[in-house]
């Protein structure tokens, strides 16, 4: 698993970081799925798609605006796979860089 999503969720187990960051234990703001209960979901929506090899070696820790689910791949790159046409693209390069783009300081 990646080690800057493992450190977060070490520190501040799931939470809102400019997207829902989804962890075994999250705050309030986000809602109670946990990342293991996204991944087992998502895996079991797309089990006869191609996407359900890449979902088998993948974790969803969060979902855009639209149901589509964000994960972190097994080279450690966060995709957004859509639920519409089953493409994907990598949003960012690693979580930290997700986290970076994404979290605006107050």
């Amino acid at each position: 698993m990646d080690q800057d999503y493992v450190q977060f969720i070490r520190s501040f187990g799931g939470a809102y970081a400019g997207l829902s960051v989804h962890a075994f234990s999250n705050g309030s703001s986000i809602g109670r799925e946990s990342v293991t209960e996204l991944t087992l979901s998502f895996r079991e929506d797309y089990k006869d798609t191609a996407m359900s090899g890449l979902l088998a070696r993948s974790a969803v820790f969060s979902m855009d605006g639209s149901g589509n689910p964000i994960l972190l791949d097994p080279e450690g790159r966060v995709l957004l796979i859509d639920h519409d046409n089953g493409d994907y693209e990598v949003i960012a390069e690693s979580f930290a860089a997700l986290i970076e783009e994404n979290f605006m300081e107050w």
